[in-house]
């Protein structure tokens, strides 16, 4: 009887411990998968890294690093090329700077247009004038064009999302104050709720805060970083508030209401405009993409015709007009809400 007892005793001993050996693995393994769905999942870019150990001062040197508002001022026509190339590549969020991005283009339209020059002699294609005209424009477009098309489709694609969250924000920021959160606790609430591109964008603004700047003068700064006309609308907001009193919370509420039947405006009229815009998207980019491919394709089809005296004049002409048109279909499908 005691050896049935101490044999049952001991299995359930030995069951015992393999349950609660098996329950602390489980709960183990559940804790570290949800910390690293937390981490995988969290809402933006800034908090990834704050979950990583990172620096808030490195954070914030990274992710301005394309700041356009602080970039060294270039004169003419290159300094806003250079500030729109460093816009494009922040609204993009790629982890270059524009000196890396114009280096590897420099770099790439140098190594195309000497290996296309070496197989055009090659294949005894005399070296007029028009074939190196027409080999510069290949390299070129492979080399600049292309991406400066692609950095342009991303940047303006996340720059639609950041227009589309900043409503949806706003509610969030309205709920805080009612909620009798300040002003300061409502922008780190969007910090935490937001995904990207608002999300990092609010929590730079919180930062910047912490190290004294005026939290107009940071939303600021944000407006001009997107060129975005409802943040700016924000910011007077903000100020207004400050100087003559009122209900924040019922200013900013209004607010939204204004910018979401702006939103409701502007659709109507990119909806009205859109054949206007594939156009101008079509005449933008086609042209560039056809010449590549067809040049890559069947060269002969151009430089065949590049030793013909005019082609050394028709064909710069033509680039020229090229970028006319793309400047004034610009303008026309640039509508302001």
């Amino acid at each position: 009887m005691i050896d049935f007892l101490d044999s049952s005793l001991g299995r359930f001993f030995i069951l015992l411990a393999i349950f609660a050996t098996v329950f602390l693995v489980v709960q183990v393994a559940l804790r570290m998968g949800v910390e690293n769905r937390a981490y995988a999942s969290a809402v933006n870019k800034r908090l990834k890294m704050i979950a990583q150990g990172t620096d808030r001062e490195r954070i914030m040197t990274f992710l301005l690093r394309n700041d356009p508002n602080r970039g060294p001022d270039l004169p003419g026509i290159w300094g806003n090329a250079v500030r729109s190339l460093r816009r494009n590549l922040m609204m993009a969020s790629l982890p270059y700077s524009p000196m890396q991005v114009l280096l590897v283009m420099g770099v790439a339209f140098a190594i195309v247009l000497l290996a296309v020059l070496v197989l055009a002699w090659s294949a005894s294609y005399a070296l007029t004038l028009g074939v190196i005209q027409l080999i510069t424009a290949f390299a070129a477009a492979v080399a600049i064009g292309i991406p400066l098309l692609i950095i342009s489709f991303l940047a303006q694609r996340r720059r639609k999302k950041m227009q589309d969250q900043f409503p949806v924000g706003l509610d969030i920021f309205v709920r805080a104050l009612r909620s009798g959160h300040p002003v300061a606790s409502a922008i780190d609430l969007l910090t935490n709720e937001m995904e990207d591109p608002i999300g990092s964008e609010f929590g730079l603004v919180s930062d910047e805060v912490s190290y004294g700047a005026e939290l107009t003068e940071a939303l600021s700064a944000m407006a001009e970083r997107w060129d975005l006309d409802d943040i700016r609308m924000f910011v007077v907001s903000l100020s207004l508030q400050n100087e003559t009193g009122g209900n924040l919370a019922e200013i900013l509420e209004n607010l939204a209401h204004v910018i979401r039947e702006r939103a409701v405006l502007y659709l109507k009229i990119r909806a009205l405009s859109s054949e206007g815009r594939m156009t101008g998207w079509i005449l933008t980019a086609l042209p560039v993409i056809t010449f590549v491919m067809l040049f890559s394709l069947n060269p002969d089809f151009y430089l065949e015709v590049a030793t013909d005296p005019i082609f050394y004049i028709s064909f710069p002409l033509m680039i020229v007009w090229y970028f006319v048109g793309v400047f004034a279909i610009r303008k026309m499908i640039n509508l302001e809400v």
